[in-house]
């Protein structure tokens, strides 16, 4: 699509947004997105980017990502944000929150992260000792929490609450013994580091699956990601594009239309979806389609 149509989507969406009391001329779309230097964060920048080229106003919000983005949507601060698939299920399932998805964009990859000489070579090994977990209101944090849960450790471990560059930080200061992060493949703040490496996940997959279902997939950070010389298998999860229910359909479908029709510079992580395929991106489980992300997709495949 064109520029200039993209530019009369906008307009055609700032006057709905006005007759529908969401807002008037100066109607400012409210993008949550996630913590400086993760996937989120850059990612919503690029999209916030490629909407305003469109002529839309569009403010972007730095937040912990996937639960305080989900919360934002529901209690009316934001318009759309990101979320890891788990939650966004659990927002729509159990705590019925009036959100919907956009668009199933690509996969994350849980990574269990230990100091390159640690002893720790699996998840059982946690029990008793201190472990991050990811920031609160973070989607990493809802993950790790839950393989932690069906991990049957002995005993329970220290739990801390760090971001990414906090956990590096501390592993390697001898304060935490591992850490948990989300995020697609490589993550540069991990990429370029030769004193961390990766536990597999492997075996949490099917026991994840069966308790909370299946939000989680198999996955695999291939060798030589962060130096190591075999591939690490692990679990993955979704990421969604996520807005209000209220959003009207016209601005959805203007939203989703931009995601893929810029795809090449948005520059989605390396992973299974990161090319923004439009068959992959509507396999978004129990969580609804937006009607009009709903009429984009129709509109490309009839």
């Amino acid at each position: 699509m064109s520029i200039s149509r993209r530019t009369l989507l906008g307009l055609a969406v700032l006057a709905a947004a006005g007759c529908s009391g969401a807002g008037d001329e100066a109607f400012e779309l409210r993008l949550a997105t996630g913590l400086t230097g993760g996937p989120y964060r850059e990612l919503g920048e690029r999209l916030a980017q490629e909407l305003r080229r469109g002529g839309m106003r569009v403010r972007e919000l730095p937040t912990a990502a996937s639960v305080q983005n989900l919360t934002m949507m529901t209690d009316g601060r934001a318009d759309a944000g990101f979320a890891l698939a788990d939650s966004a299920d659990d927002a729509v399932r159990v705590r019925r929150r009036p959100v919907a998805a956009l668009a199933r964009m690509y996969l994350n990859y849980v990574h269990l992260v230990v100091a390159r000489d640690s002893a720790i070579t699996t998840v059982g090994q946690l029990a008793g000792r201190a472990v991050s977990i990811g920031v609160e209101g973070s989607g990493t944090a809802v993950t790790a929490a839950r393989v932690l849960a069906v991990a049957g450790l002995s005993r329970a471990p220290a739990i801390t609450r760090l971001d990414l560059d906090a956990s590096v930080e501390a592993l390697l200061g001898g304060r935490i013994e591992a850490f948990f992060w989300s995020g697609g493949v490589p993550t540069p703040a991990l990429a370029s580091r030769d004193d961390v490496r990766l536990v597999s996940l492997e075996a949490m997959v099917p026991v994840l699956r069966r308790r909370f279902g299946p939000v989680y997939e198999d996955a695999s950070v291939p060798a030589g990601t962060y130096g190591g010389t075999r591939s690490v298998r692990t679990v993955g999860t979704p990421s969604y594009l996520m807005c209000r229910n209220s959003l009207s359909a016209d601005l959805a479908y203007t939203i989703t239309e931009t995601l893929f029709s810029s795809r090449d510079r948005l520059q989605a992580p390396s992973a299974p979806g990161g090319r923004l395929d439009e068959r992959y991106a509507i396999g978004t489980g129990v969580v609804p389609l937006h009607p009009g992300a709903a009429r984009y997709y129709r509109s490309v495949y009839g």
